[in-house]
């Protein structure tokens, strides 16, 4: 790229935008031109930026006019981080050649762009190699085994013929345990340098690509692992713009937790085994102890640990760490004798220093005996099938944020749903956004809630229980969706609520009513929207997942406030160290939590400006309780009724309309 552009020679953020939307053959949109400016503004005076633009707004474009604008002006990269690989795709897939067709003629060069995604969404062609058969093969149950074979021996087919190695590439999809046989982390990657297959790595290559280009896509995970790691995993920049930025908390505290199960430990020893190094049988019994006696245990937040638990952590920590440098001492001249061998060699010597450190970082915990001093939070859960997994996760990501991405880059954060009770404090609070260091705009949406759709609270109905859904709740769902004439998604705050409902009202109701898990989620929301009768029910997927424009979905029918499970061990602590710092931990945690689940699931309803309904909440605390009037503020500012008349009202002359 050049490097003596100058921002003042080319065309305004402006001119760029009007001509994308025209060559687009979209119309300007009053929000989108402000929040544009705003991002062009944040990025020229290195000031942070959180952004708030409603479904309509067109943020995409947004951010990516005034990104390519700087990128080529600088001679810079600009990494655009999304919540998933498959917005990732839409970015890279649709929505930037387009633009680079309309900016063309009007910027130095075309611009240029490219995807960047984490070692595991590639085949590692060292461990295709390597591998006799599935690590955990030994370990299925017998019927599964012939299965995974056969879809294992598909991918490896595969892998031959494949230009990408890129697991979106494979069509159809396997299982995650599939495609762990055939890949690696990134801290099981041998590096290029010292792997067999170095010069051919299909993540080196895709990681090539993204050499000199203007705008680099990549996910929260990725930027995660970037800010995480010493060394540099995505190209140089100085300029980060954080899409679906609501999730940035989650996925970089997922990418920081670590996880020890028996299941891993066996797999590791067994591999190390078939390396005839020393040591494996130990780390087998060491595992065999620590299982027996953790199923023993109950589940939950540990922050304390009793000798006899200590000492066996302790065994398996140094039997981890004997056995690595067992693993780790090869015979003389195997690196050139027996390649293959030697890159299973330090393959497997990373993943075991990978268990050890989370072993390390487990026990570090407890050396601190105030709770809510701790940085860490650990857990145990067990399951009769898997047995026993001890999880450890970040107390909070907002240091390692403050240091690591807000520290060294200017960056734009952007969602629908940000301004949570009206403001954005809360979610600065978990990004770690020091206290006037960062600006904030609110766009709107180009949609009138007030008018396109209404709130209903059902305030006449019991408070939610721990039992189930009551009969008046079921009355009131089956009610509800008579008057809309199916056309509901039903977003429910458990499986067993989702099953429960589903089970009751199909043999109460003329229409269909789809229930997730039933069929893949993508097909399941495609027959929805395919048939405009139709009832979908499901979890949290479907609160963040669904878009179904029209009249397919004219009602969305919430059963409870979605606050945590009060059995969530990282939420609860969470909330305890905020109250033990002086904080609201219920409002800070808690209730913010709730809002942003409710922000997002409420605006599965209006999805383009022709779209009205309801939403139907079935909690009455949401107008009861001091803390509803926050939580009605995070959601769009909908015409509000608790009278259920009112409501079904409205959903029948809806069908009338739409039949008419």
């Amino acid at each position: 790229m050049s490097d003596d552009a100058d921002v003042t020679e080319l065309p305004s953020t402006a001119s760029l935008l009007d001509a994308a939307v025209v060559s687009l053959g979209g119309s300007r949109r009053a929000g989108q031109a402000r929040m544009a400016e705003a991002v062009t503004g944040a990025i020229d005076a290195e000031r942070h930026l959180a952004v708030q633009a409603g479904t309509g707004t067109g943020k995409s474009l947004a951010y990516l006019v005034p990104a390519i604008r700087h990128a080529q002006a600088t001679g810079t990269t600009v990494v655009v981080s999304t919540a998933t690989i498959a917005l990732q795709r839409q970015l890279v897939g649709r929505d930037l050649p387009r633009l680079a067709d309309a900016l063309e003629g009007m910027l130095p060069h075309r611009p240029t762009f490219a995807i960047q995604k984490g070692r595991g969404n590639y085949l590692c062609l060292n461990k295709i190699a390597a591998a006799d058969a599935p690590e955990d093969e030994a370990l299925l149950d017998e019927a599964d085994v012939g299965w995974l074979g056969r879809q294992v021996k598909r991918v490896r087919d595969w892998a031959q013929e494949t230009e990408s190695g890129d697991r979106d590439d494979l069509e159809p999809g396997v299982p995650d345990k599939v495609w762990r046989t055939v890949s690696v982390s990134s801290r099981e990657c041998l590096g290029s340098n010292r792997c067999p297959h170095g010069e051919d790595c299909f993540a080196e290559l895709a990681r090539a690509r993204t050499a000199d280009v203007d705008v680099v896509v990549t996910n929260h995970a990725l930027l995660a692992i970037d800010a995480l790691s010493d060394a540099a995993v995505l190209p140089e920049h100085d300029v980060v713009i954080v899409d679906e930025a609501h999730e940035l908390d989650g996925r970089i505290t997922s990418v920081a937790t670590e996880q020890i199960t028996g299941t891993a430990l066996k797999q590791a020893a067994t591999r190390a085994g078939k390396l005839k190094a020393r040591g494996d049988t130990e780390l087998v019994e060491a595992a065999e102890a620590w299982a027996d006696h953790a199923v023993t245990l109950g589940d939950g937040r540990w922050t304390s640990v009793d000798d006899h638990t200590r000492t066996l952590l302790v065994g398996l920590r140094d039997a981890v760490w004997e056995l690595r440098g067992h693993v780790a001492d090869a015979p003389q001249g195997e690196a050139s004798d027996d390649p293959e061998h030697h890159a299973e060699r330090m393959n497997l010597s990373n993943h075991l220093m990978e268990l050890h450190d989370a072993l390390v970082r487990i026990l570090t915990v407890f050396e601190v005996e105030d709770p809510t001093e701790q940085d860490d939070v650990v857990w145990l859960a067990v399951d009769e099938r898997r047995g026993a997994a001890l999880t450890v996760a970040p107390l909070s990501v907002a240091e390692l944020l403050a240091g690591r991405l807000f520290a060294e880059n200017t960056v734009v954060l952007t969602s629908a749903t940000l301004a949570l009770g009206g403001r954005f404090d809360a979610m600065a609070a978990t990004w770690g956004l020091a206290k006037g260091a960062w600006d904030s705009l609110d766009v709107g949406t180009p949609f009138d809630p007030r008018r396109s759709a209404i709130l209903y609270v059902a305030k006449s109905l019991p408070l939610p229980g721990r039992a189930g859904l009551e009969e008046p709740v079921l009355d009131e769902i089956h009610d509800l969706i008579l008057a809309a004439g199916g056309r509901t998604l039903g977003l429910f705050s458990s499986k067993r609520a989702a099953r429960q409902a589903a089970e009751a009202l199909r043999p109460r109701l003329p229409f269909d009513v789809l229930l997730q898990g039933d069929d893949a989620t993508g097909a399941l929301v495609d027959r929805f929207a395919a048939d405009e009768h139709t009832c979908l029910f499901g979890t949290l997927t479907l609160w963040q997942g669904v878009d179904v424009p029209g009249p397919s979905c004219s009602q969305v029918i919430i059963d409870r406030i979605p606050f945590p499970r009060p059995d969530d061990p990282l939420l609860q602590a969470r909330k305890e160290a905020a109250d033990a710092a002086g904080r609201n931990g219920f409002m800070e945690v808690a209730a913010t939590h709730a809002a942003l689940l409710l922000a997002q699931g409420t605006g599965r309803l209006l999805r383009s400006v022709t779209d009205r309904g309801v939403v139907s909440v079935l909690d009455p605390r949401l107008v009861t309780k001091r803390y509803g009037s926050f939580l009605r503020a995070s959601i769009p500012r909908y015409w509000e009724t608790t009278d259920g008349q009112v409501a079904r009202g409205a959903l029948k002359r809806l069908v009338t309309g739409a039949e008419k």
